[in-house]
């Protein structure tokens, strides 16, 4: 029990040390206005078109990012609010995306595509969204679901994983705590 106690402690003391450095940003907030970014197909309008027109109430409410000019004209046109757009995913568009969301500037990402994983940076991209435990959509039917979640309108705190080098420096310091066992004084 005491042991417990020791590491339970000393766990506590190495997040906080972690945290101190920089190193570990275990934790983000979703505010409740949340930043929304689209990726679209060409061969997908119609599917965002209609789905966009059908859920812009709770669209209206959040910041929208659209990947490429498709995806832009189409959300401003069925919400008539501004969209921020960025280029094109195969053009630059995902490593932009990547870096925003490493900057905690995405919440969620639903994407309207067909044959995305192909292309230039996507590996890249959807290592950002899997190390900052981005809610993503990968087709209409977990879109509906995200959206029709009482979480969407609400602040929102995600655990967000350890990337190799955290979960390395975690395990150095626990290799460095020897738990002694505790002698009975005679």
């Amino acid at each position: 029990m005491v042991n417990n106690l020791i590491i339970v402690r000393y766990m506590k003391i190495v997040k906080q040390d972690l945290n101190k450095k920089g190193n570990v940003m275990n934790t983000r907030t979703m505010k409740k206005i949340k930043n929304i970014a689209f990726i679209a197909s060409e061969n997908k309008k119609s599917e965002l078109i209609e789905w966009s027109y059908f859920n812009r109430d709770i669209l209206m409410k959040h910041e929208i990012i659209a990947v490429g000019t498709s995806a832009g004209k189409i959300l401003e046109g069925t919400l008539n609010k501004q969209v921020n757009k960025i280029i094109s995913g195969p053009l630059g568009g995902y490593r932009m995306l990547a870096e925003m969301i490493d900057e905690g500037n995405i919440d969620m990402l639903i994407l309207f595509t067909s044959n995305e994983t192909e292309q230039k940076d996507f590996d890249l991209f959807m290592q950002s969204v899997k190390n900052n435990n981005v809610i993503i959509a990968f087709n209409k039917s977990t879109a509906d679901f995200i959206f029709s979640s009482s979480l969407i309108s609400k602040e929102y705190f995600v655990k967000k994983p350890l990337v190799a080098e955290q979960k390395n420096e975690l395990e150095l310091k626990k290799d460095r705590l020897k738990v002694v066992p505790q002698v009975k004084a005679a």
